[in-house]
């Protein structure tokens, strides 16, 4: 009997109109309002850092309830399903970014160069690295829900994903943006990036959520607790959006026809790295509600790290920062093509004999 089909609310399903409406309302405000955007664009934390503290205040404001989510207690049972942590970790780390630097030197030096120019094709690579570099996670919980996965092993994944990144994302931007464009990263900056927007609020969240389960129970924190900070987050994330396109709105006007071209490698990298993971998981003979989630979580994005660290890196102006954004922009509609491939094709994975031989794995 087939189950009921899932459904996102209306935040979710229409995140890529709410983006884009926020970026026609930011392009609008920084046209109509361009004294009034000088001056939030000037907002840092001391000269020349790029962090700009608008946007840095309502990034946190989107991290933290993310983290809140995170259960670093689930990773005790890695051992008793090791394949699709495996799989998961190989393409997050070992192919995602370094294909999306081949996908983004391709395109923006050599077939979109003549559109762009030298000097964007280097910016846009360095924001399309840093956007592959950053794995999702809070938005895949949506995307395993859909696509009826196994929510305990996603929130392992995840978890186990969430502190590699504290050790892998800033050598690896460093790494492959200096590589494949050629651009300087200051990795102090870099580093302060990670603390400030991965370190920090990881360990609020992590420390809220153990105090407040032990003093409240697990219940409150999920129901009433969390239950507050769902239209922080929303908000924040669409007045972050509404920021960065009025900081970019000369940019925009002049470049619309970047958003599209910036777009063609994103897309090919979601799909290239999902088939990947999805026909590794197959091949390791993993179960159904372990494959879904882990080709998800190897094709979608953490965009709001992302973003964050673009505006760091290279200011909420760069080429950077507008790659990453475009990245948010396409992500809704192209992980709901997966989660249908997935669904239409779990007929793969229905078989006794890969859930024997997973458990029989510990």
């Amino acid at each position: 009997m087939s189950s009921p089909a899932k459904t996102m609310n209306v935040f979710e399903r229409y995140l890529s109109v709410w983006v884009a409406a926020c970026m026609v309302l930011g392009v609008l405000i920084g046209k109509a309002l361009p004294g009034l955007v000088g001056v939030l664009r000037g907002l840092e934390f001391g000269s020349g850092s790029h962090i700009n503290v608008p946007i840095a205040v309502l990034i946190w404001l989107m991290i933290y309830p993310m983290m809140l989510k995170i259960d670093f207690a689930s990773i005790l049972g890695v051992g008793k399903r090791p394949r699709g942590l495996a799989v998961t970790l190989v393409v997050n780390w070992l192919v995602k970014p370094f294909s999306m630097a081949f996908f983004g030197w391709l395109f923006f030096k050599h077939l979109f160069l003549p559109w762009i120019g030298p000097e964007l094709a280097s910016q846009y690579i360095a924001g399309v690295i840093i956007l592959a570099a950053a794995p999702c996670t809070a938005m895949v919980f949506v995307w395993s829900y859909l696509s009826e996965g196994d929510p305990a092993y996603t929130l392992v994944q995840v978890s186990v994903n969430d502190l590699i990144m504290l050790v892998l994302f800033a050598p690896i931007v460093k790494f492959l943006v200096s590589g494949a464009s050629g651009l300087e990263v200051p990795f102090k900056v870099l580093l302060y990036s990670v603390a400030i927007f991965v370190v920090i609020p990881l360990a609020a969240g992590s420390l809220s959520r153990a105090l407040l389960i032990r003093r409240k129970g697990v219940e409150w924190f999920t129901n009433r607790f969390m239950a507050v900070f769902h239209p922080v987050t929303i908000v924040a994330l669409l007045a972050t959006l509404v920021m960065i396109f009025a900081f970019q709105a000369d940019n925009i006007t002049t470049r619309w026809f970047h958003v599209i071209l910036i777009a063609v490698p994103i897309l090919i990298q979601v799909y290239f790295n999902s088939a990947l993971a999805y026909g590794l998981m197959k091949a390791a003979r993993v179960e159904y509600a372990v494959a879904a989630p882990g080709a998800l979580i190897g094709a979608s994005n953490f965009f709001e790290l992302a973003v964050a660290t673009a505006i760091a890196l290279y200011g909420a102006g760069s080429g950077a920062a507008l790659a990453t954004v475009v990245g948010v922009l396409v992500e809704v509609p192209v992980m709901l093509s997966v989660c249908k491939v997935c669904l239409a094709t779990r007929g793969w994975f229905e078989s006794p004999l890969p859930a024997r031989v997973e458990a029989g794995s510990s």
